[in-house]
């Protein structure tokens, strides 16, 4: 697992939605489609799948305590990667060591196995943040930006 950096610019896509199990089929359709368009292949995307519901779940379980919040998850279409930010607003957490893989619940240590890069940036008090990339494994060339719904 690397120490990735955030994209630059603006999301191509952005969903903010209410933190409730009922968002995450929306968050799972609109990756879906977006990885399609960037041109990642089927294995990749379900592991987009797999590791964005993993990580949309641990907000809508553990980010805000049985109170109302919400989520956002951000997209970037990249020439050879689709990136993916998922982020709360609630409750933050403490890894329990300093090895990110051994400090984490099985949860996330689900997303660091199946994303090409992962980083994790969580805090007590200040929400937590989830960056996965997920690579083009056809060796194609895919879109410098994905096309504007507009």
């Amino acid at each position: 697992m690397t120490e990735m950096p955030r994209p630059s610019g603006p999301p191509d896509v952005r969903l903010r939605l209410p933190a409730t199990p009922e968002s995450l089929t929306m968050v799972r359709q609109a990756l879906t489609g977006m990885a399609e368009v960037v041109g990642i292949g089927e294995e990749a995307i379900e592991d987009l799948k797999v590791a964005v519901t993993e990580a949309c779940t641990n907000v809508v379980v553990h980010a805000y305590a049985g109170r109302p919040g919400s989520m956002e998850v951000d997209s970037w279409g990249e020439p050879a990667r689709l990136v993916v930010l998922v982020r709360d607003f609630g409750t933050g957490f403490v890894p329990r060591v300093q090895s990110v893989r051994q400090g984490l619940g099985l949860g996330l240590q689900l997303i660091a196995s199946l994303a090409s890069e992962v980083r994790i940036s969580a805090g007590a008090e200040a929400g937590t943040e989830v960056l996965m990339a997920f690579e083009r494994r056809d060796g194609g060339a895919a879109p410098d930006r994905v096309p504007s719904a507009g």
